[in-house]
């Protein structure tokens, strides 16, 4: 069997499904309305690779799933990210997204987080009126927890100024922040909208590519191309994120550096004075711990990879388990 379905014709299914499902501002009563419809529109019209509800689909496609029977929570997948990325710009104070203003920069945080709130509202609804099993709905459940209680211990240590973690710390925050939607729920609801018990090794291998994802995204954050990478380089810096690569840098640094590198962490963001925070970008990247972090990923790519090959490729309709194969491929390997 051949693969007819390409990944360009997937992404513009799910995009399309995705924007018929919002309100249009044409359609608005008031004004406002108008804005609040803009709003909820912005993000997801701002594009992206959508790399997680891609997989879901050749997932589920691979498990015997019709493409109509799966768009629906590859859409659902695709406006959790949205509404999740304008909580976490908020929460980060991050100026941009996808090359643009964050949405809390253009409108504040007040309408921003409550445009946030009404997608999240659509993301069930969009659910509930395509039938979803139960299955579905719990593992969506499972993902959104896993996401908050990720995004806690984040926020937890930056807001508690906590700098004696290492790379087994980071691990567990990512696993439970990024890694389960990017590809443990991907992998995941795509068997289960095709009605088939998703393998174990799904949980366990999807978890290692989706931390491989995060440390590339955190490299990509301070050498990444600012036109392709779509947010501000070095953001991590401003916003004090506690990745592997800052982890490791602390850990080998003198004791000199190790104490000029922690007082500015400690400076909230808009006081951060911009030298030092280049004087860190350099040193980071002089340092090695860029280029150990890039060497951790490609371990767990391959590791992921490893396992999930002859599950994908056994899979009833293996040509679609290849193509997982390769997005997977591309989460880690990747320059934007």
């Amino acid at each position: 069997m051949v693969a007819d379905i390409s990944p360009a014709q997937v992404r513009a299914a799910i995009q399309q499904y995705l924007l018929d499902a919002l309100p249009k501002p044409e359609a608005a009563t008031r004004l406002e309305l108008a804005q609040f419809a803009r709003m909820l529109r912005d993000y997801p019209e701002r594009g992206g690779k959508m790399l997680r509800g891609t997989l879901l689909v050749y997932t589920g496609l691979a498990y015997g799933a019709s493409l109509e029977g799966v768009l629906p929570v590859a859409a659902a997948l695709e406006l959790f990210q949205n509404w999740a990325l304008i909580h976490d710009d908020i929460e980060d104070a991050s100026d941009e997204r996808r090359g643009k203003p964050a949405l809390h920069k253009l409108y504040g945080v007040p309408l921003a987080l409550n445009a946030g709130d009404a997608l999240h509202a659509r993301q069930w609804a969009l659910l509930v009126e395509a039938g979803a099993s139960r299955a579905v709905l719990l593992e969506f459940v499972r993902m959104v927890e896993q996401t908050a209680q990720g995004q806690h211990l984040e926020m937890s240590w930056m807001e508690g100024q906590r700098f004696d973690l290492g790379e087994p710390d980071y691990l567990e925050m990512v696993g439970q922040k990024a890694a389960y939607y990017t590809a443990v729920a991907p992998l995941r609801l795509g068997a289960l909208a095709a009605g088939a018990e998703p393998p174990a090794i799904f949980s366990e291998a999807g978890l290692k590519l989706g931390i491989g994802f995060q440390i590339v995204d955190d490299v990509l954050n301070l050498m990444g191309d600012p036109a392709k990478y779509g947010k501000e380089i070095a953001g991590d810096l401003w916003e004090g994120k506690r990745t592997l690569i800052l982890l490791r840098f602390l850990q080998q640094a003198s004791p000199e550096e190790r104490r000029r590198a922690e007082a500015l962490l400690r400076i909230p963001r808009e006081q951060k004075p911009a030298p030092e925070v280049q004087w860190l970008h350099q040193r980071l990247l002089q340092s090695g711990a860029v280029a150990q972090a890039q060497q951790v990923a490609e371990r767990l790519l391959a590791e992921g990879l490893e396992a999930l090959e002859p599950v994908l490729r056994g899979a009833p309709r293996g040509a679609y388990g290849a193509l997982v194969l390769e997005i997977l491929q591309s989460l880690v390997r990747r320059e934007a």
